[in-house]
């Protein structure tokens, strides 16, 4: 498909990235994957965290499969697609393993390559319309954007092979059960949930947004000790004057208080009191 299929637009220290393919539900073509990951390394460049939002009602439907027709018969072209890309990461490696923190809006549709998308991002608002599937089984091939890493540690090994080879489909309120989604929020409101959050994360040091997303997945794939001393690593490498800042704000009255679940106010503040 030609044109632009993905937008882009910088608000404050947000990236707001839209794929905006209606017709095909955001179906991922090669034009909406190379356009995305430009998006996603540009919004490394100049934000603080990224937001990843559909323009339409459905997130993504996954892969272009009226595309993906010409790859299975042209074997170059399809190593080129389906290995030779994968292996460099494609746009999901670059949302799971950049430079800043990414949200996820999602509403209807999010299948397939879509879900693989999704979970490459780090914190996931889904409204209750949103759905989640792994049909490619049923189309002929094996997932290839990561899934087999990112949404299985999500889901767990034993209910990811349940949906991909019964086609079971998750609702909304399932996908916040089994990890898919942190937050689960009425029809409509995903985006002003996803952006609200962008927002307080963008308020974080950025070197301790970068540890989070760098250090927390890889220390899960160590031991009990290296986990342990990469933590420390992490923990060294995060400090800096802005820390030092940051904590005097605190010690000196000046830090925004959390407010306790239920109270009204902003959730993600810090209660009097509180030490850490």
């Amino acid at each position: 498909m030609s044109g632009q299929v993905v937008t882009y637009e910088l608000d404050g220290n947000i990236a707001k990235i839209g794929l905006n393919r209606p017709a095909k539900r955001n179906a991922l073509s090669s034009a909406l994957l190379r356009q995305l990951e430009e998006a996603i390394n540009r919004a490394g460049e100049e934000a603080r965290v990224g937001l990843l939002f559909s323009h339409n009602e459905h997130f993504s439907g996954g892969m272009d499969l009226a595309e993906a027709q010409s790859w299975v018969t042209d074997h170059s072209r399809y190593l080129d697609m389906r290995v030779g890309t994968a292996a460099k990461g494609r746009p999901h490696d670059h949302l799971a393993r950049g430079r800043i923190p990414f949200v996820a809006a999602i509403s209807g549709a999010c299948v397939g390559g879509g879900l693989e998308l999704a979970t490459s991002c780090h914190v996931r608002v889904g409204d209750e319309t949103s759905f989640f599937a792994l049909p490619e089984g049923q189309r002929g091939f094996y997932i290839g954007g990561g899934g087999s890493v990112r949404i299985a540690r999500l889901l767990g090994v034993a209910r990811m092979t349940d949906m991909m080879l019964t086609g079971r489909v998750l609702s909304a309120e399932e996908g916040e059960r089994y990890n898919l989604l942190q937050y689960c929020v009425p029809k409509g409101e995903h985006i002003k949930r996803a952006t609200s959050l962008a927002h307080r994360i963008a308020e974080n040091a950025p070197l301790v947004n970068w540890a989070v997303v760098h250090g927390l997945p890889r220390i899960q794939d160590c031991s009990y000790d290296d986990g342990l001393f990469i933590e420390g690593v992490f923990s060294q490498i995060s400090m800096g004057s802005e820390s030092a800042e940051r904590i005097e704000e605190f010690v000196s009255g000046r830090a925004r208080p959390l407010v306790k679940p239920g109270r009204s106010g902003d959730e993600h503040g810090e209660a009097p009191g509180t030490q850490s």
